[in-house]
């Protein structure tokens, strides 16, 4: 499956492997690298998704009277 048409969800869980698998130090240069690269493509594909879900929530905020508004999105923490 290409890296753009995976959920987040996917992407996260696969992320999570190659994680795993590269801590352990069981694997040879080459897969290494191969490895990066694809954790790379997919941490970037999460970011697109979390941008992108950030502009929805946006976009659907609604004002004290029900009509909708476009309001900034604040992390919490």
């Amino acid at each position: 499956m290409n890296q753009k048409n995976k959920t987040f969800e996917e992407s996260m869980q696969r992320l999570e492997q190659i994680v795993r698998t590269m801590e352990r130090g069981e694997v040879p240069l080459e897969e290494s690298i191969r490895l990066f690269q694809e954790g790379t493509e997919l941490a970037r594909n999460c970011g697109k998704l979390l941008e992108d879900a950030q502009l929805q929530v946006s976009k659907i905020m609604a004002s004290a009277d029900g009509s909708p508004v476009e309001e900034v999105f604040r992390d919490e923490q």
